[in-house]
């Protein structure tokens, strides 16, 4: 009777958990270029501008350009500090913003780096804490955010590189992103994003990635009472270039 009643309670919780939200569905891809000028042995710079578009490449996602510096601390262990400056648009059914206009974001992170040879393959965990400023609208005649509103945000992401050859690899992440702060809103969990990618390695500075890419994201407000989430697949294409 107790295994029956607890099959019966996680029934009705599942029933009622699914009542409680609204799914929409886009198609995405995602197109990224990574730039690392070497400084010294210890110090580089980091370079990124990523190219994030709706309905594959037909309107635009995002717009993300950041800048920021890395400290070699040894062979399995890197620091970055950085500045991303953002613009998300609005697209799909329903916008990330109660107003649907495209607001800006500027972005201070610091994160860490772990990676470490599995046999063959490399296993990488990333841990990133980002403070966001994001531009907000309460009219949608407003030229300039009306208000800007902080929050947090927490990110980790591991992620594994198995080499089939000196050119050929194939590599898979997920990664998990959790805000935090007073005006967080609704999304405490963020979103997560997972991506199963093969790559070339061109020559010992250039390599390239493509694959299948899954964002799942939680709007941060409510849609008649309800939860709504972006269930978000396509394509990523990052290429790297380390001078």
């Amino acid at each position: 009777m107790r295994k029956l009643a607890l099959i019966l309670l996680l029934l009705v919780s599942t029933n009622l958990w699914a009542q409680n939200r609204l799914s929409e569905y886009n198609q995405i891809g995602w197109y990224a270029l990574f730039i690392t000028p070497k400084i010294s042995n210890k110090v580089s710079a980091h370079i990124e501008y990523q190219w994030r578009r709706e309905a594959w490449i037909k309107n635009w996602q995002q717009s993300l350009p950041r800048v920021g510096i890395n400290y070699k601390v040894n062979n399995n262990i890197t620091l970055q500090a950085g500045y991303a400056w953002i613009f998300t648009y609005p697209y799909g059914n329903t916008t990330l913003a109660a107003i649907p206009k495209t607001f800006p974001e500027h972005r201070l992170y610091q994160q860490i780096t772990v990676s470490r040879p599995v046999g063959k393959t490399n296993l990488s965990h990333r841990l990133r804490l980002e403070e966001r400023w994001l531009g907000k609208y309460t009219n949608i005649n407003s030229t300039k955010p009306d208000e800007w509103v902080y929050v947090n945000r927490i990110r980790y992401m591991p992620r594994l590189d198995i080499p089939f050859n000196k050119k050929l690899y194939a590599a898979a992440y997920d990664e998990i992103l959790i805000g935090f702060g007073k005006k967080v809103g609704e999304n405490i969990f963020d979103q997560n994003r997972m991506a199963f990618m093969l790559g070339y390695k061109w020559d010992k500075h250039i390599r390239t990635e493509a694959g299948y890419l899954n964002q799942t994201l939680q709007l941060g407000r409510e849609i008649n009472n309800k939860n709504l989430f972006q269930h978000n697949n396509g394509l990523v294409i990052n290429t790297y270039l380390t001078l």
